[in-house]
C-alpha cells in the first residue's frame, strides 16, 4: 500500500516542473492551443472562531485583508477545459500583528484540487484557492 502513496513534496515538485511546460504549450499561436488569461484568483477563507466562510476575489498585485491576514496573489494558472480541472495560485499571506510589523505565514503555490498539499497553517484562519479570475479582455470561450 505504501508503494502507491507519493510523498507530497514529490507531487509538488512534479507540478512545479510541469507548470512552465504547460504555460509554454498554452501560449503558442497554434489554433489547437488554449490560453486562459487570468487577472487574479478567487479564494475562500474560513474564520474558525465564527465558523464563517468568505469568498473573495484578489486581483494581481492587490492586497486583500481577511481578518488579521493580508493576502496578495502573484500568479494564477488555470488548466484548459479539455484537461482535468485545476487552478494553481502563487500566494503571499502575511499576518498583521498588533504592532506595526507583519509576519510572513505562507509564500508559495496553492492548488485548488489538493488544498492539503500546500496549505496555510494558522490557528484561526484557513485560506484556499477556488479558481482563477478570468481577464475581462479575454476572448469568450467557444465550445464546439
Amino acid at each position: 500500500m505504501s508503494r502507491l502513496m507519493l510523498h507530497p513534496a514529490i507531487v509538488l515538485m512534479a507540478g512545479l516542473l510541469a507548470a512552465p511546460y504547460a504555460v509554454a504549450q498554452s501560449s503558442g499561436t497554434d489554433s489547437n492551443s488554449t490560453k486562459i488569461a487570468t487577472q487574479g484568483a478567487v479564494l475562500q477563507g474560513l474564520d474558525k472562531v465564527t465558523a464563517r466562510i468568505s469568498t473573495f476575489e484578489v486581483p494581481f498585485e492587490t492586497r486583500v485583508v481577511f481578518g488579521s491576514l493580508s493576502i496578495q496573489v502573484r500568479a494564477c494558472h488555470k488548466a484548459p477545459p479539455t484537461e482535468v480541472p485545476e487552478s494553481t495560485a502563487f500566494l503571499e499571506i502575511r499576518e498583521n500583528l498588533e504592532s506595526t510589523s507583519t509576519q510572513d505565514l505562507f509564500v508559495g503555490w496553492m492548488f485548488s484540487s489538493s488544498p492539503a498539499v500546500s496549505a496555510l497553517e494558522h490557528p484561526v484562519y484557513d485560506v484556499w484557492v477556488v479558481d482563477c479570475m478570468k481577464a475581462s479582455s479575454s476572448a469568450p470561450e467557444i465550445s464546439g
